[in-house]
């Protein structure tokens, strides 16, 4: 493996991964409300779907990558959607009771939590339009430097983005004896808010990228 660009794509994923965004709200918030295991789980969804778009930039898939960015519409209102579903059900939830040593979580809650980041990184057209900004522009796709050079890249990108969900969590839960299960709900309307409020903006962000697809290259006459 070439650890120059393993650690070139561990920057990436890291740099990519850190602005705080809803995903960090969810990790944040489920890191408290649940465990540190739930609040990771939650980060490994985002970084397995950068993951996924770092193998589109890399192995310079051309056709997906096209594909992607016409249905960034679609993507957008989905994911707008799915933001707005979840800060409901995050303002809705009730925090756990506190004073007991933390059950350990269930496969299926951490499955929940992956899955949930998953879909709304993947469903983030700007996540795509970032790895192939990012990779073209440095020069790292791998059309000069051959498949084994994009998966280093993919390996960096992935490890660089769930180090960064590694140490959110880690952090994060440090806080979470201080917390009190008034200060939990508190973090749920809060993080639930924040989340309706990145869902609206998701929606005119379709609705934008709605109306510029729908713009198209005047018929010959």
């Amino acid at each position: 493996m070439d650890f120059t660009l393993f650690a070139q794509g561990l920057l990436l994923g890291f740099s990519i991964a850190a602005p705080v965004g809803p995903i960090g709200i969810l990790c944040i918030r489920r890191t408290l409300s649940e465990s540190r295991a739930a609040g990771f789980a939650a980060g490994l969804g985002a970084a397995t779907a950068d993951a996924l778009y770092g193998c589109v930039a890399a192995f310079g898939l051309t056709i997906v990558s096209e594909l992607l960015v016409r249905g960034r519409a679609p993507m957008a209102w989905g994911g707008g959607a799915f933001l707005l579903w979840m800060g409901w059900r995050t303002i809705r939830s009730r925090p756990p009771e506190l004073g007991t040593a933390p059950a350990a979580p269930a496969a299926r809650s951490l499955l929940s939590a992956w899955a949930s980041t998953f879909v709304l990184t993947v469903t983030n057209p700007m996540t795509i339009l970032s790895f192939v900004a990012v990779f073209a522009g440095l020069g790292l796709g791998s059309s000069a430097r051959g498949p084994a050079a994009a998966v280093a890249l993919v390996a960096g990108v992935l490890a660089g983005s769930a180090a960064w969900w590694f140490a959110l969590s880690g952090s994060v839960s440090l806080l979470r004896s201080r917390v009190s299960t008034q200060g939990l709900a508190w973090v749920n309307r809060i993080s639930g808010a924040v989340l309706i409020v990145f869902g609206v903006v998701a929606l005119f962000v379709a609705a934008g990228a709605g109306g510029a697809a729908g713009v198209g290259t005047p018929a010959a006459p």
